[in-house]
């Protein structure tokens, strides 16, 4: 074959020729060099401008976000995030699961809040099959949603203060957080990943001394809450961090596609319990927490508004907790329950059926439904080819969607306010890279 197709090997030491190349790449890197050269003589003659790497190791950038950001001196000129550390892959696992084999996998997207994740995926696949769940399901689900939105705003908060320089209200989070999931784990049997959710209901039903142990916790959490505000509302340090810092106006988070906290920091009052009511959120009252200064100060002052809302609800769910069955009648569209499964020869068939095959849709369908995660919009895009698996599946994440802002928001500031404009719009990238 032709040496210039391919050259004799070279040793790692050896030098290659501009020849290898073809003639247009190396016209480009001469491009790359004589643009490099302009940069360094007229834009830049002290030599103060650079681009560095910010993550994916550093603990502000949670764990799998690198930053390029190219800096003259401590400001920031460019900012341009990359995200894909993880190499997930979740969209193409799910159209190889059955429907429900997938549930698992959505408790590890934003892991600090599995339980939304749930909720968002069987009711995408609810509408899918065209089922709802029982009364007393929705009132469960919604319950275990505003703790993990609480949950979630906990563990944001205290990174969020350590971020600025503070290692105390880190330690207080953590410790209500721990109580949240003591809970959780009577609650759903699990403390973390939760998988709780059925396809048409719940694994299994929640024992009325878990709901007092919940309003136990409630009261004790809102004393907490009004402590935290006092003690943050007066700290300089803290307030000066955030003050005025990484702004985002009303229009910008519009045109960039900003969602939940962060979108109602800037102006925006969004929230799709109230403008698309999904469960029970139609039944509760409670106000959606809004700000108009779109800094970081505002996007902390959302969250703690939040939690204080999910606490009202928590008191009327639990006021209002219906009995009832917790899963549809219907063993060809969920399991059937463990009593028919253990004693009658139809409920194992149906549970094998179920397992091996999984609720099958009608071909063609498509259907999107999204719902409001503490970090936004939690959506997901289902298509269905007739079999128990889906044929597409795209998720519409919110920690993706904030993450757009990011450019906007650091481009002009200083280098030392890169970390709590990050820690502001609260990402976890288990949800970003799918």
């Amino acid at each position: 074959m032709s040496s210039e197709i391919f050259p004799e090997k070279t040793s790692i030491n050896d030098k290659v020729e501009p020849a290898f190349f073809p003639d247009h790449q190396t016209a480009l890197y001469k491009q790359l060099e004589d643009k490099h050269t302009v940069v360094e003589v007229e834009d830049d003659p002290l030599g103060t401008r650079m681009v560095i790497n910010m993550g994916p190791q550093h603990p502000a950038t949670h764990g799998v976000l690198r930053l390029v950001l190219e800096v003259d001196g401590e400001k920031v000129v460019k900012c341009v995030p990359d995200v894909g550390y993880l190499h997930r892959g979740i969209e193409k696992i799910a159209e190889n699961k059955t429907y429900q084999e997938f549930m698992p996998y959505t408790d590890r997207m934003d892991y600090l809040s599995p339980y939304s994740n749930n909720v968002a995926y069987c009711l995408a696949v609810e509408k899918l099959v065209g089922i709802e769940a029982p009364e007393r399901a929705q009132y469960i689900r919604t319950l275990a949603c505003e703790m993990g939105r609480i949950s979630a705003h906990l563990v944001w908060m205290g990174t969020m203060v350590m971020d600025a320089g503070a290692i105390s209200m880190f330690m207080w989070t953590w410790r209500e957080r721990e109580f949240l999931y003591d809970i959780f784990d009577r609650f759903a049997g699990v403390r973390f990943t939760v998988s709780h959710c059925r396809i048409g209901g719940l694994q299994f039903d929640v024992d009325q001394s878990v709901f007092d142990e919940i309003r136990e916790w409630n009261k004790k959490f809102r004393k907490e809450l009004a402590g935290w505000r006092k003690l943050l509302a007066n700290n300089g340090i803290w307030l000066n961090r955030n003050l005025d810092v990484a702004v985002v106006t009303k229009q910008e988070a519009i045109d960039l596609g900003f969602t939940g906290p962060s979108l109602r920091a800037s102006g925006v009052p969004h929230d799709i319990r109230t403008f698309e009511p999904y469960l029970i959120y139609d039944r509760l009252n409670f106000d959606v927490a809004i700000r108009e200064e779109g800094d970081c100060l505002a996007r902390y002052y959302v969250r703690l508004d939040e939690m204080e809302q999910s606490s009202r609800l928590i008191d009327q769910i639990l006021d209002q907790m219906p009995g009832g069955d917790i899963r549809v009648d219907n063993a060809k569209q969920t399991y059937a329950s463990k009593d028919e499964v253990y004693y009658s020869m139809e409920g194992m068939i149906h549970d094998f059926m179920m397992t091996d095959l999984g609720v099958m849709p009608p071909d063609g369908v498509e259907v999107y439904h999204a719902i409001e995660a503490p970090k936004g919009e939690l959506g997901f895009h289902l298509k269905s080819d007739g079999t128990g698996s889906p044929w597409r599946m795209k998720i519409n994440s919110p920690s993706f969607s904030n993450l757009q802002l990011l450019s906007k928001m650091l481009e002009g500031g200083m280098l030392a306010d890169t970390v709590v404009a990050i820690g502001s719009i609260d990402p976890v990238m288990g949800e970003a890279d799918k």
